[in-house]
């Protein structure tokens, strides 16, 4: 018992607000980070339709050096997987195939940069809350036994005391979700764009590959300054 309640007045000594700052921290860190990756994927967007157009019509004239520029135009993500491809043609399409895979890995751990954070706080955020509702709750019935123990002499404050501990423990779970929600949402929004964008990846890359492999070709090596 001893245990516990050293455990117990260590928890109403420092009460529940230390968890909803450390929330409060969470919070703003979470914030920064769906902004920034809100901008990161606004500066990927383009037009994919007119892009693929272009690249196909340029490959089909033969115009490897317009393929190029067109996809060097292009902020996209997508853009910048079948350059990689592009890059090893020359080689044979097994090679830009090759090079093209090892770029889409590079671009996904771009995209899904930070959102595993999100993710986590999203799944933890209400267990920190429940942490600091917990604390509240014991900080309650703590007030509550030394009313009792006041021998039918009620103490002055008591009941101002445990409501206090009560409605602490009631804005730690409010903090704590949230905290949470907007995490929740944010990281399934940009997991989406990620999903997206990696699919698109995949329908520019066989542009390529179909036009190496409809024709048996490889580039011919782009030319030393």
């Amino acid at each position: 018992m001893q245990l516990v309640e050293w455990l117990q007045r260590l928890m109403t000594s420092f009460g529940a607000a230390w968890v909803m700052w450390i929330l409060i921290a969470l919070s703003v860190i979470s914030v920064a980070i769906m902004l920034e990756r809100a901008w990161f994927y606004l500066s990927l967007r383009d037009d994919l339709a007119d892009l693929a157009l272009r690249l196909r019509t340029s490959l089909r004239k033969g115009d490897f050096d317009q393929a190029r520029s067109a996809l060097e135009s292009s902020p996209s993500a997508e853009a910048a997987v079948v350059l990689a491809g592009l890059a090893e043609a020359d080689r044979g399409h097994q090679a830009a195939d090759e090079a093209m895979q090892g770029a889409r890995a590079l671009q996904r751990m771009r995209l899904e940069r930070r959102l595993a954070f999100l993710g986590t706080l999203g799944n933890n955020a209400p267990f920190i809350g429940l942490l600091g509702t917990v604390i509240g709750v014991v900080g309650a019935f703590e007030g509550l036994a030394v009313e009792s123990s006041s021998a039918g002499q009620q103490s002055a404050g008591t009941p101002e005391v445990v409501m206090s501990a009560i409605a602490e423990a009631l804005v730690a779970t409010a903090v704590g979700l949230a905290v949470a929600i907007p995490a929740v949402v944010a990281f399934n929004i940009f997991q989406r764009h990620s999903r997206s964008i990696l699919a698109n990846t995949e329908a520019l890359s066989r542009v390529l590959m179909a036009y190496l492999v409809g024709n048996n070709a490889e580039m011919p090596k782009p030319a030393k300054d």
